[in-house]
């Protein structure tokens, strides 16, 4: 479960006392990407989970990103050792996130994993007028995604991310998404060798796409892969 607020906090009676928190938690196995399935069988939210919640936050707010630090601990409700804190040098902190303390969950009778994330807007900076590079226009598809697995024996020493980059630059437009599920190295699979599994997203844009053209695509991907890391499609 995740779940986020946008409210008003109050720390006096004063109007400067009165600030607005934007906040959130994830519990479980509900992280930004969903439970899905990975290759080390663990999908518990963590403290980089909220991390990049509230940095998605204010930078969607306007915090300059190129600003931000991000430095060890927080609040007490959070642990001391899986918390940060988020701010634009020591004087001015927007945020925290993290793993809730033991002695937080207890207070609230609540069940781990449990992190979550809170920034104050009030601190967020005014942006500073110049020219700035407008944002791309956002393009939504009416089209169903399509989504194709692929498994490829390489050597040992070839590293997950150049199976993910080779399947990516066959189409940036259309492949919206690759990701790792499976990392496997054992019986069936030859020594020096591993087997390195990719879920990759199809995004159509203008028409549902055929099966030549998604087996096409899938073909390319083959060819692209095995020319960049030399992998060789599991059977």
């Amino acid at each position: 479960m995740a779940l986020f607020e946008v409210g008003q906090i109050f720390k006096g009676d004063q109007p400067e006392d009165q600030l607005t928190a934007a906040s959130g938690v994830r519990r479980a196995l509900a992280k930004a990407s969903g439970v899905g399935r990975h290759w080390q069988g663990n999908g518990a939210v963590d403290a980089l989970d909220v991390k990049a919640d509230a940095l998605s936050v204010l930078i969607a707010a306007g915090a300059p990103a190129q600003a931000m630090q991000v430095v060890p601990g927080g609040p007490s409700w959070l642990h001391p050792g899986r918390s940060g804190t988020i701010q634009i040098g020591p004087q001015n902190v927007l945020g925290y996130f993290g793993e809730l303390h033991p002695r937080a969950l207890e207070a609230l009778d609540a069940e781990g994993p449990l992190v979550a994330f809170e920034v104050i807007l009030e601190r967020i900076p005014d942006a500073k007028t110049r020219p700035t590079r407008a944002k791309p226009q956002l393009e939504l598809s009416a089209f169903q995604p399509v989504s194709r697995d692929f498994a490829f024996v390489v050597d040992t020493k070839v590293k997950a991310g150049d199976i993910v980059r080779a399947a990516q630059n066959v189409d940036r437009k259309l492949i919206t998404a690759v990701t790792v599920f499976d990392v496997y190295e054992g019986k069936g699979i030859e020594d020096g060798k591993k087997s390195i599994a990719i879920a990759v997203t199809l995004q159509p844009r203008d028409k549902t796409m055929t099966d030549e053209e998604i087996d096409a695509t899938g073909k390319k991907i083959v060819a692209e892969v095995s020319k960049r890391t030399g992998g060789v499609l599991r059977g």
